[in-house]
């Protein structure tokens, strides 16, 4: 026994199939490859913006189309005789446009809670074509902070604003040395070190997402205690071999 689909959602078994005529097979061949064309689902492409930015959603609409988002459903049209709307929802309104030339829709000075789910539809052609993207815009990180916890014992800690998919590294060269990042995006990421006083300059920071990444080196302040490196009551910095 078997069954095949067709697009309105008949079912026949082998009995009804076998009791067709030609014509009705080929017409039924026809209807069963469309069916499987039309049952596999658009590719979604990732995409990245940057908060405060802009995007343009790379798939153009030249005569007739949509831009929909998530649940909003519809929020810009585009009409024949290169006529649109992108005002359809308030959170958009003045940061949707439509250009008539090159038929790209662009979405400026991108907010966090943009993120989310966008199709183009594209109704050009007789057959509508439609296009999903899944955008995730992330703020550019800032400059992580070190600060020397130790000065004893060359102890710092490195911390930085958590964010989307932030993470805090530190390097000892090429070589990370520990990671850390937390799911909670209202903490500040803190991660501590002891670094070797002699080889202080080959460590940094480094923090990073996406779209952006930051480093910073462990402060002057941090000196080695050790009394050789101590004349006269006074701490020598070893870089400089200063007295």
């Amino acid at each position: 026994m078997y069954t095949v689909w067709c697009p309105d959602s008949c079912w026949l078994d082998d009995t009804r199939a076998n009791s067709l005529d030609i014509m009705e097979k080929k017409e039924l061949k026809h209807k069963v490859l469309c069916s499987a064309q039309h049952s596999e689902q658009p590719e979604t492409r990732q995409v990245k913006g940057i908060v405060g930015t802009f995007l343009s959603f790379p798939e153009r609409v030249l005569t007739s189309g949509n831009l929909l988002y998530g649940d909003l459903g519809n929020i810009a049209q585009v009409y024949p005789g290169k006529q649109s709307n992108t005002n359809l929802e308030k959170r958009y309104k003045n940061r949707l446009h439509w250009n008539n030339d090159t038929g790209v829709f662009t979405l400026s000075d991108l907010q966090i809670d943009d993120s989310g789910v966008y199709t183009v539809e594209n109704a050009d052609a007789e057959e509508k074509m439609t296009h999903t993207f899944q955008l995730t815009v992330y703020y550019v990180l800032s400059k992580p902070q070190v600060t020397v916890h130790d000065n004893i014992s060359c102890s710092v800690v490195c911390s930085v604003e958590n964010g989307r998919e932030v993470t805090l590294s530190w390097y000892r060269g090429g070589e990370k040395l520990n990671q850390t990042s937390s799911p909670d995006l209202n903490i500040t990421l803190s991660l501590p070190l002891k670094v070797d006083e002699q080889n202080r300059e080959s460590y940094r920071c480094e923090a990073a997402n996406p779209v952006s990444k930051e480093s910073a080196a462990v402060p002057h302040s941090c000196i080695e205690s050790d009394p050789s490196k101590v004349a006269g009551g006074v701490k020598r910095y070893t870089r400089t071999g200063v007295t």
